[in-house]
């Protein structure tokens, strides 16, 4: 690649971020329901017509916030792990860490459960593919953590397909953490405080694969 077209590459990428950036920040302020392209090309000062070309509708938006999203939360992921040993310590590592990013990054929590709902098959070369492919790097980690786990003998040996696994955990979770960012004030009504249902909930996530000492 020349000169030029590297540079206008790392103008595009940096564009796009921006992009990105301003869609988040509306997302915030009015929910993404109530946001519209207008407002996200006016945060990002740039004309409706060049937000076009870098995405063509709002769903291309949210699945490239989404890429996003999932690609930090990958890293959390790794780095969580990465401090731990065991396969039963980096799974529950990685629940803390998702539970950490659900609470501090609610824009980014709300597009991934909205992206979940759309189903139809992506392609590779959009942002819906990436955004899907980016699901999957972190779903292998975790299927990684679990036959780690198996294999030092800290996750039970009859847990089943680590693959089955990581996504029944992630679908607990997930639920939970929703059930706690949409329903604090049903939760609080029935004398439930938030932060004691997600933390009994990845207890039991905990007791379900560990193995017994």
């Amino acid at each position: 690649m020349n000169y030029i077209a590297e540079r206008r590459q790392e103008e595009k990428e940096r564009r796009r971020a921006e992009i990105l950036d301003a869609a988040e920040a509306v997302a915030a302020e009015v929910g993404w329901d109530t946001m519209t392209m207008d407002q996200v090309a006016r945060k990002a000062r740039l004309s409706r017509a060049l937000l076009y070309v870098y995405f063509k509708d709002k769903t291309d938006l949210l699945f490239g916030t989404c890429e996003r999203a999932l690609a930090m939360l990958t890293q959390r992921f790794s780095e969580a792990m990465a401090r731990q040993k065991r396969g039963l310590d980096q799974i529950v590592a990685i629940g803390r860490a998702y539970i950490a990013f659900s609470q501090e990054f609610p824009v980014y929590f709300e597009v991934m459960a909205r992206c979940e709902l759309i189903s139809p098959e992506p392609q590779a070369d959009t942002n819906e593919g990436a955004a899907r492919s980016q699901g999957d790097a972190c779903r292998a980690l975790m299927n990684d953590v679990i036959r780690s786990g198996i294999e030092d003998g800290s996750i039970r040996a009859d847990v089943g397909d680590p693959k089955l696994v990581s996504t029944a955990l992630w679908g607990f979770m997930h639920g939970v953490l929703q059930l706690a960012s949409t329903k604090a004030n049903h939760l609080a009504h029935d004398g439930i405080a938030t932060r004691e249902l997600v933390e009994h909930a990845l207890l039991m996530a905990t007791r379900s694969v560990s193995a017994k000492t």
